[in-house]
């Protein structure tokens, strides 16, 4: 099985997480589907130790063949895909030699290259996209496929030398639960990468710090033939909120480090309003200030109602992983060396997100993220370069391989 094969069967496989199941892990049943399929090619590929537990995650280990003492790598990808875009009846198509002009997903969806200008840099590539109904996947089916096709070379050529290699594939990534069962002790790695970038030049060891907003407005609802002087109409109190926020300081206007704040959610009338934001930045004290910012547009427009009818409730969320991989340079410069190896030129890019390697980090699991050849992740453009993909497989024997040397 080629790696173009094996993720194109891996993104068939519905497995769209769901947020709005807070209770459960995984949050849909479907995520098994695959489980159940990589379990069954894990132990095929002889990893004996192959085992998936009651909440979807799959702990495997490939033993080490060389005498010499080194630390364990791991690597880890996460199952779901993104509840953003429908993930049902994917069924992808392979453009050989892109041209570097648009493409025609279907009679009515075309990927416009003038929307999407870094691709025409991709020219002379292949690449897997979808039919313009449904996502591809590739995030983060790439990233399985990279690891999985790395185990089936070494499975082929017993001859090229490694330590224990701690494989995990994971649910609810993409809900932002992907770490809530994880089982460090059960997976064993003394440092691991998560693939779930872009590029294959990716190599991310930062991420944003996360928080969230709720905003409340308790409004005085009355007949409005009556209102003057007495009428507090919430849905206005919201609007007057959000209006006087920063468009700067949107996600339409940011790039690089800068953070934002972005309003996810609306709803209300006159009697209750609420507003739901997600606040990020690179660095923490700056995210405090977005803080101040959101609670200062509350409190102008409480005093512009006359009344405290806005409150706004904060919850942080994860903190980015560079405080500690700044500990422990190492994970990050050997995958440097990997890819230099390899012929690729690192890109060291911030991610403007979270990934499930910010929470190991932080739990002791230095975890740095790298790319696995996909792109336009959560809709229907989304796509995956061939020979990145390849590419990405190459990367993880090239580092288990830096690792072995050590001792």
């Amino acid at each position: 099985m080629s790696a173009e094969e094996r993720l194109i069967r891996y993104c068939r496989i519905d497995t769209q997480s769901d947020e709005s199941n807070e209770q459960e892990t995984p949050s849909t049943r479907k995520q098994f589907d695959l489980a159940e399929v990589l379990l069954q090619e894990l132990k095929e590929l002889g990893l004996a130790d192959a085992a998936l537990d009651e909440h979807c995650y799959i702990y495997a280990h490939l033993p080490a063949n060389t005498g010499r003492p080194c630390r364990t790598v791991g690597f880890i990808a996460h199952m779901d895909t993104a509840p953003d875009y429908s993930g049902t009846g994917v069924s992808p198509r392979i453009i050989r030699g892109f041209d570097g002009g648009d493409i025609a997903l279907n009679p009515e969806v075309t990927m416009h290259m003038q929307d999407f200008p870094w691709m025409r840099q991709l020219k002379g590539k292949d690449l897997i996209v979808t039919d313009g109904t449904t996502l591809l996947g590739a995030d983060d089916k790439a990233g399985i496929t990279c690891i999985m096709e790395a185990l089936s070379w070494w499975r082929c050529h017993p001859e090229a030398e490694h330590g224990t290699v701690a494989v995990a594939f994971t649910p609810d990534e993409e809900i932002g639960c992907g770490t809530r069962y994880f089982d460090l002790k059960k997976f064993g790695a003394d440092f691991a990468y998560t693939m779930d970038g872009g590029q294959v030049s990716e190599l991310s060891d930062e991420t944003f710090n996360a928080a969230s907003a709720k905003v409340s407005v308790q409004g005085f609802s009355i007949h409005p033939g009556e209102a003057k002087d007495r009428m507090i109409n919430a849905a206005s109190v919201a609007a007057r909120i959000h209006s006087s926020l920063p468009d700067a300081k949107t996600p339409e206007h940011t790039s690089g480090h800068e953070g934002f704040l972005h309003l996810t959610g609306m709803s209300g009338n006159v009697e209750h309003a609420e507003l739901t934001y997600i606040l990020r930045d690179h660095d923490v004290a700056r995210l405090e200030q977005q803080k101040q910012l959101l609670q200062a547009a509350v409190d102008y427009a409480n005093l512009a109602a006359g009344t405290a009818a806005a409150s706004v409730e904060f919850t942080d969320g994860y903190r980015n992983m560079k405080e500690v991989l700044e500990q422990h340079p190492e994970a990050s410069a050997i995958a440097a060396q990997a890819m230099k190896e390899l012929g690729i030129t690192p890109a060291h890019e911030p991610i403007r997100g979270g990934t499930d390697g910010a929470e190991l980090s932080f739990r002791g699991l230095p975890c740095p993220n790298l790319g696995a050849g996909g792109g336009n992740f959560h809709g229907r453009y989304e796509y995956c370069v061939i020979q990145e993909l390849e590419q990405a497989s190459e990367v993880v024997r090239r580092i288990a391989e830096i690792v072995s040397r050590e001792a």
